[in-house]
């Protein structure tokens, strides 16, 4: 009888050091992921990238019983900042709109951009008798008696970063440069536009 119950209080103890070793393995595993995170960004430091639409342009524009020609050129530097972390862009396609209505878009070939480089990105679109709600229509109008129209530039990319032999995942970029404002005199200087970026 007395063995019995000297048996019944030594399991409840061997569970209960079970359970701590298990806590304590986890934790020690955390605090190593958590110091090996740690070490990786203070040796990389990453750095956010930085985008600026440095010239913009417009030709052939024309307006016609609501439909849209016109020639969209656009510049765009992209500066990797980073000492040891260069970007892949496997695809890439840019966007401009006006208000709610895309009038055009475009598709940029792959490329690779080391670290501490700038890289020039051109693009150009063509809207191409597209069909514009009466509103826009109006509007565009409006804004080409007035010299010059704003729009939107928009650009997505499917990119890569690479340290040392390590690539990542693919990760979609998306990067905005908003209000840019396109003149129809050249004797006009295009002023750059510093973009958003969402990765």
């Amino acid at each position: 009888m007395a063995g019995n119950t000297a048996q019944a209080t030594q399991q409840p103890v061997k569970h209960f050091n079970l359970v701590r070793c298990v806590a304590v393995c986890l934790l020690t595993l955390i605090v190593l992921v958590g110091l090996a995170v740690l070490i990786t960004w203070l040796v990389i430091r990453p750095k956010r990238l930085v985008y600026t639409l440095e010239n913009g342009s417009l030709q052939h524009f024309n307006l016609n019983n609501n439909h849209i020609n016109a020639t969209f050129d656009f510049v765009l530097m992209a500066y990797n900042p980073n000492t040891k972390t260069s970007v892949y862009y496997d695809s890439m396609e840019s966007v401009v709109s006006y208000k709610d209505q895309t009038l055009a878009f475009d598709t940029i070939d792959p490329f690779h951009q080391p670290h501490r480089d700038t890289a020039r990105v051109e693009s150009k679109l063509v809207a191409q008798n597209l069909a514009l709600s009466p509103s826009t229509y109006k509007d565009l109008g409006g804004e080409k008696s007035s010299g010059e129209i704003e729009v939107d530039v928009h650009y997505k990319s499917r990119v890569r970063f690479k340290v040392g032999m390590w690539k990542s995942k693919h990760r979609t970029l998306k990067i905005v440069c908003p209000s840019v404002k396109l003149h129809f005199s050249w004797s006009r200087h295009f002023e750059n536009v510093p973009c958003e970026v969402e990765l």
